[in-house]
């Protein structure tokens, strides 16, 4: 029974890998997949393209402003008709009023200058955070892989571990029925084939983690038909060839896309700083505008009628006086068209504006630029420290694992020859089930040690080759 288990465990995990076969991911695919649906990357493209628009905007800012407006009034009794500007009485006056208008800032203390440049700054700086996200989300993916090859190696180790239980368990328990052996030492070997087991169930299930982890970080919909390729990693070098933390980070320093933002964030507020002592510059402006208008009781002549004398006045004795013959104007209908050409007016104007006092808001504005300016500084540097940080304790960390596996590869030598020894000892009835147990578990325990030592090596040497510039590939 318990070789039938051990060879359905052997066929379940066959089974997967031909699943991964045909339907597995490499480490490429997932950074590829990430690099192209990752949510956290799609974000920060959102945030380049804002601040594209951004950019392009503050550019057309110096174009000058034309704007149009058209409007109608309707108006009774005493008014004043906009056309003719004359009041009129007992009259109702429809008129419409229509012009255009243009503004454009000739100096505002090189405020649109310095707005442009920064906004320049902050589409640089996104682009470097993108790559930043990238970065991060790359890492997270090696690692999660990593993790995944990992558990799969622990497997398949429990596995074997687990059928060599399972032999013992038969050959003792035929022993015990020729009456060579005590039942007790079946019963104590039945317990270790069970908590093997039971090593094997966490196993699977920290392997099933792993893959939903993956999964999570190319937010892909969960599978659990979902597998990757396993490739074949060597083990580490006894004395394997590590560039010195301090030249890491040297590269580093100059490559990496979240110092490089930060420093453009840095120059980005000098430019913010600027903008906001150009609030205390006189500001020149020129405008333009052209204008007309319509009233629909204007009129204008269209004939002229016969001579006439006007009176113009009287005598002392009163006689009339009256003006030499004149035309008298006859008045008609003014169109809609030609009151609209006949009533254009147009202007230009210079203006300048000269601050001096407006409740203190522009030195406020440049007092908190320079408070931005400073903490873009502690931000670059707090960025220096965290990569230097990173760097060293990678390198750190490759040491003490590559230190961690060749001791524990010298241990395992020793633990198996050991643990043969035992083995036959224990065939022969002179070692007890015990001393059995102990030994094996041991000799597992140090399998398990040597796996972890072998990944958390190639990890920390993948990462401080990854801030060399090199591309993360197994």
């Amino acid at each position: 029974m318990i070789r039938k288990s051990i060879i359905l465990s052997l066929a379940l995990l066959a089974m997967g890998l031909s699943l991964a076969a045909q339907q597995a991911w490499s480490l490429e695919d997932c950074l590829r997949y990430a690099m192209e649906n990752n949510i956290t990357i799609k974000q920060s493209v959102l945030t380049t393209e804002y601040n594209e628009n951004l950019l392009k905007q503050s550019k057309l800012g110096q174009i000058p402003s034309l704007s149009g407006n058209a409007g109608f009034n309707q108006s009774w009794g005493r008014a004043l008709d906009q056309t003719t500007y004359q009041y009129t009485d007992d009259q109702s006056i429809g008129s419409y009023n229509f012009g255009l208008s243009s503004y454009t800032n000739l100096f505002s203390g090189l405020q649109v200058r310095n707005t442009i440049l920064q906004n320049e700054l902050n589409l640089m700086a996104s682009y470097e955070d993108v790559e930043s996200v990238k970065n991060e989300i790359s890492l997270s993916i090696a690692a999660a892989y990593l993790t995944i090859m990992f558990n799969r190696e622990l497997v398949a180790v429990t596995l074997s571990q687990m059928e060599v239980t399972g032999q013992q368990v038969e050959r003792t328990g035929k022993m015990v029925d020729a009456g060579k052996l005590a039942k007790g030492n079946l019963l104590e070997l039945k317990a270790q084939y069970a908590s093997e087991e039971l090593n094997l169930v966490n196993a699977e299930n920290q392997l099933s983690i792993s893959l939903l982890n993956l999964q999570q970080i190319l937010d892909l919909p969960i599978d659990t038909a979902f597998a990757v390729i396993i490739p074949e990693l060597a083990d580490p070098d006894e004395n394997p060839l590590l560039v010195e933390a301090q030249d890491v980070y040297a590269i580093a320093e100059d490559i990496m896309p979240s110092i490089k933002s930060a420093i453009l964030s840095m120059e980005s507020a000098e430019r913010g700083l600027a903008i906001a002592k150009g609030g205390r510059s006189p500001q020149l402006y020129l405008s333009a505008n052209y204008n007309t208008g319509y009233s629909d009781i204007r009129e204008q002549v269209v004939d002229v009628g016969p001579p006439e004398q006007i009176p113009i006045g009287q005598t002392m004795s009163g006689e009339p006086v009256v003006s030499y013959p004149q035309e008298i104007p006859i008045y008609g209908a003014y169109p809609f068209l030609d009151q609209v050409r006949d009533n254009r007016s147009s202007g230009v104007g210079l203006g300048l504006t000269i601050p001096i006092f407006n409740s203190w808001s522009i030195n406020t504005n440049i007092a908190n630029a320079r408070i931005m300016h400073e903490n873009a500084k502690l931000d670059l540097q707090s960025r220096k420290l965290t990569l230097y940080a990173s760097v060293h304790q990678s390198y750190a960390d490759a040491l003490a694992a590559l230190k961690k596996f060749n001791a524990t590869q010298e241990a395992l030598i020793s633990m198996e020859e050991s643990f043969k020894y035992t083995e036959k000892k224990f065939e022969v009835g002179l070692v007890n089930t015990v001393d059995y147990n102990t030994s094996k578990n041991q000799l597992i325990a140090t399998q398990s040690d040597l796996l972890q030592a072998k990944y958390d090596f190639i990890f920390k040497t993948k990462i401080l080759n990854f801030y060399r510039g090199e591309p993360i590939t197994l």
